[in-house]
């Protein structure tokens, strides 16, 4: 009969290697620790230290934890005789710990040299696993396939199921991260190896990739439903890991839905859980991108803040990094910070033939490319961002990533559309296919291209904005006209109204209209009260040049304003017949076009293909 401490040991290293059950696990072996440790048993106590280590990286996570495993492994490794294999275990699953919380990998990497030469496979095959799990962020993916395949070939020799499964799992993760067309199969070859007999560890990263594959095609309410389902299963089998990924991957399910903003409240839950590791900075990436789409900018811009000094500062790129700057791009363009996303676009530029994807393989967010084009929109290089966003299309497509698709052919759309004018043939092509994909996947995509041109009034001149483009213009007659006729988009007013004044007349009254009383007008009046209480808040603190400059502006404004009346101040009225207005205010309209297609010709096009003149004037954006 098998003793009891020898029994806890071995049930213990069934359920973490064959059964997979990390929950029951660490229940064993922290039993046959304390055994061990009142009996004064070297071996036994190595091996409950070993088993508490776990079968990852980082499986610990409250500081208490990692304290009290790590002071275990160091107390049971000074009991050993150096040389031994257990001592060698030990020392690898230390090395291993330390690297990982400080992003580095030359402790492990020397030991799997030292386990190679000591000709011990399950040494071996335990670093070359942990080291594999320390070097999961962007730019180690030949290296990490080279150690994936030496462990399937090493668990021939130590006899033990889970060294092939977990080998054949990093294969599959290494496919995935490298966007190789072979990934899936690799996963349909570790399936058939967990046929029969389960492994629940293993099972729940295998449904987290599932779940990832499922968003990809654009599967939303399936791949909602079996993300629950995973998140049960990696609580049954004691992961940490996964309530985590199962924000991340309803982030991704309702990112690509246009409804993140929703995830505020659930994201600053997980950014507050002791259960996230301690390298993991992507939850201030998450919440910041989701405040910003809910409109809190105060929040978001707080959780940028915190990122400065970690993901966006020269620091090890973790396995959530690329996920992490994503959002940084996305939340950068949601609040016009330019500055921010022309840094985040700096740092993401070597990773650009990479999927976006947070390992092992949980969620994707289609080509490191269209965070490339989406920041260089943002800090306004339209040339750069057309050539990213091009290239993000053909990448998501062979991705599969039918969502992502969907969402970069609307960027590259904006960004044609904001380079060459709304009306571009190859701008409303690409909106138009991202239209008609997203209503295929049901799924929402933003209307990146502006359809209006606006205009207001700034002192003696005209904004004129169409998107991100603005053209400054000098005031003339044609600009209230044109002012005017942007206020309504889609209205026929009389040229008459128009000349009179008064694009709100009752069609057919073309006299004894005010002159100054539609939008223009009320714009000026505006700008008039503003500059009153500017003078007046710049003479009460002296700043004589600044006031002097604001009434030299109101100055103007006044005889404008005086020049549209008549004696009296009473409004002067647009004497004569409706062809003489017609043929006024179309050239006066035409006058403004051109300066606005001087100081901007995109605009002007814009205005000239959608500005109708004639007896009836109108603005018609389409």
């Amino acid at each position: 009969m098998i003793e009891t401490l020898e029994w806890t040991l071995l049930d213990g290293e069934h359920a973490l290697l064959v059964k997979g059950d990390m929950r029951r696990a660490r229940e064993r072996f922290d039993y046959a620790y304390a055994e061990a440790a009142q009996r004064g048993e070297a071996a036994a106590l190595a091996r409950a230290a070993l088993g508490l280590g776990g079968m990852w990286v980082h499986e610990h996570r409250t500081a208490a934890a990692v304290a009290t495993v790590r002071l275990r492994q160091r107390e049971a490794l000074s009991r050993l005789d150096a040389d031994s294999p257990l001592a060698l275990r030990l020392r690898i699953r230390l090395a291993a710990e330390d690297d990982y919380g400080a992003g580095g990998m030359d402790a492990i990497m020397a030991l799997v040299s030292e386990a190679r030469a000591a000709d011990d496979p399950v040494a071996l095959a335990e670093a070359l696993s942990l080291a594999h799990h320390c070097m999961l962020g962007p730019g180690d993916g030949a290296r990490r396939m080279e150690l994936a395949r030496e462990l399937i070939g090493v668990a021939s020799r130590t006899g033990r199921r889970s060294d092939l499964l977990i080998g054949l799992l990093w294969r599959t993760v290494d496919l995935l991260l490298d966007a190789d067309p072979h990934a899936e199969r690799a996963l349909g070859e570790l399936r058939i190896a967990l046929d029969g007999e389960g492994q629940q560890a293993i099972e729940f990263v295998v449904g987290a990739i599932e779940v990832m594959l499922l968003t990809r095609a654009g599967r939303f309410e399936q791949a909602e439903e079996r993300a629950a389902t995973c998140y049960e299963r990696g609580m049954a089998a004691g992961d940490h890991d996964a309530p985590g990924w199962y924000v991340r991957q309803l982030a991704a399910i309702r990112w690509y839905q246009g409804r993140i903003g929703e995830l505020v409240p659930l994201l600053t839950d997980l950014l507050n859980s002791p259960m996230l590791p301690a390298v993991d900075d992507s939850p201030y990436a998450g919440l910041a991108v989701a405040a910003a789409a809910a409109g809190d900018r105060r929040l978001a811009e707080s959780m940028l803040a915190r990122l400065r000094r970690g993901v966006l500062a020269d620091r090890p790129r973790t396995s959530t990094w690329l996920m992490s700057m994503y959002a940084i791009v996305e939340a950068a363009d949601l609040l016009g910070d330019a500055d921010l996303a022309a840094r985040a676009g700096t740092l993401l530029a070597p990773y650009a033939g990479l999927p976006v994807m947070t390992s092992p393989g949980i969620a994707c967010f289609g080509s490191a490319r269209h965070s490339l084009g989406v920041a260089a929109i943002t800090a306004g290089d339209l040339d750069l961002a057309i050539t990213h966003l091009r290239r993000a299309v053909h990448e998501n497509l062979a991705l599969g990533h039918w969502p992502a698709v969907a969402l970069s052919r609307s960027r590259l759309g904006q960004a044609l559309a904001m380079r060459d004018g709304p009306r571009d043939e190859g701008a409303r092509r690409q909106s138009a296919l991202a239209a008609q994909e997203a209503d295929a996947l049901g799924m929402h995509v933003p209307r990146y291209v502006a359809e209006r041109v606006t205009c207001r009034a700034v002192g003696a001149q005209w904004r004129v904005e169409l998107g991100a483009r603005t053209a400054l213009v000098d005031h003339c007659v044609g600009m209230l006209h044109l002012a005017a006729l942007l206020a309504s988009p889609g209205k026929e007013i009389p040229a008459a109204d128009l000349a009179a004044g008064s694009p709100d007349a009752v069609p057919g009254q073309a006299s004894a209209q005010r002159v100054l009383d539609g939008p223009a007008g009320r714009a000026y009046r505006s700008r008039l009260a503003q500059l009153d209480a500017e003078i007046a808040e710049l003479e009460a603190n002296h700043q004589a040049q600044q006031a002097q400059q604001r009434r030299a502006e109101r100055d103007w404004l006044v005889a404008e304003l005086a020049s549209a009346t008549g004696l009296g101040g009473r409004p002067r009225t647009f004497a004569g017949s409706e062809e003489r207005a017609r043929t006024a205010v179309g050239k006066a309209i035409r006058r403004a076009v051109d300066r606005v297609a001087i100081a901007d010709p995109v605009i002007g096009e814009e205005l000239r293909a959608t500005v109708r003149t004639g007896l009836r004037c109108s603005y018609d954006p389409g």
